[in-house]
């Protein structure tokens, strides 16, 4: 059985750990908040750009165009959206799953663009590349940084580099639901049912035409999911360890309150035992 000073060095440290995780689930709250305001403003745009891109597919016919048809190279990129801390559940190792678990996605044939150490360290043990690492992007993501992120995959896209592009991050449903998703961002494959809910029925034209169209917004396009990945990811991350730490510190009271109630009863048994011996010896000497 434990020592009274051993039960009470442990009651101290677990008491120690509670602040610390007490302190991280307030932090984590609030950088949610902000968080999952960004998510939620930035979400129409995003919505906006992923239905223009299904209309005018729907509305364009079977049209040739590079950004429409996968690449000649078997080699695929896979954007991995993970965090640089942990402490934060499955969050990180979601991602990785969802990664290594996908058919369209061999380690032999995937480059890793990786946002986020914990997900670059993960697939490297896994037997993955890593491309190219933006880690310090999630820490505060911008639409720049999406932007620049495009601009690289788009010029390994036309050297024929990579033949398909996706994009792996964690969608957040609500402060303890957290979906992670694989999308694929190139060759656009739009399904042409999603954007019929906005006037099905109203003629589009192009200037100067389609081709020239899809040029111009399909960067936009992937600037938009990856931009809108980072933000969801971000939220979901937040979320995940303001929930990981709640519980964390839960089970943190739990274990103290036993280790009083055990540290309680010792201290009376030691107490009991002195009073015992001081009987014993009081009645010897009489």
């Amino acid at each position: 059985m434990a020592s009274m000073r051993d039960i009470k060095r442990r009651r101290a440290s677990i008491q120690s750990t509670e602040q610390i995780t007490k302190a991280m689930k307030l932090v984590s709250t609030v950088k949610l908040q902000k968080s999952k305001t960004r998510a939620e403003e930035s979400a129409p745009y995003f919505n906006m750009m992923y239905d223009t891109i299904c209309s005018i597919l729907r509305r364009s016919g079977n049209i040739e165009h590079k950004y429409l048809q996968a690449g000649a190279s078997k080699k695929k990129a896979v954007i991995a959206i993970t965090s640089n801390r942990g402490l934060a559940g499955g969050y990180n190792n979601n991602i990785i799953r969802l990664i290594t678990g996908s058919e369209e996605l061999p380690a032999a044939d995937t480059e890793v663009y990786a946002i986020g150490r914990k997900g670059r360290d993960g697939l490297v043990r896994k037997g993955y590349h890593i491309k190219a690492d933006y880690s310090e992007v999630i820490n505060e993501p911008t639409y720049q940084d999406a932007s620049e992120i495009t601009a690289e995959l788009l010029e390994a896209f036309a050297r024929g580099e990579i033949g398909e592009i996706y994009l792996a991050y964690t969608f957040f449903k609500n402060t303890v639901t957290h979906i992670p998703k694989l999308v694929k961002l190139l060759p656009v494959e739009a399904n042409a049912e999603d954007g019929e809910g906005q006037g099905k029925d109203l003629l589009m034209n192009y200037e100067p035409n389609e081709d020239e169209v899809l040029n111009a917004i399909i960067p936009k396009y992937m600037s938009s999911l990856i931009y809108g990945g980072l933000l969801e990811a971000l939220a979901s991350e937040n979320g995940a360890r303001m929930t990981a730490m709640d519980s964390a510190t839960s089970n943190a009271e739990e274990m103290i309150e036993a280790l009083s109630l055990q540290y309680n009863r010792a201290r009376q048994g030691s107490i009991t035992q002195e009073l015992t011996e001081i009987i014993a010896g009081a009645n010897a000497i009489s």
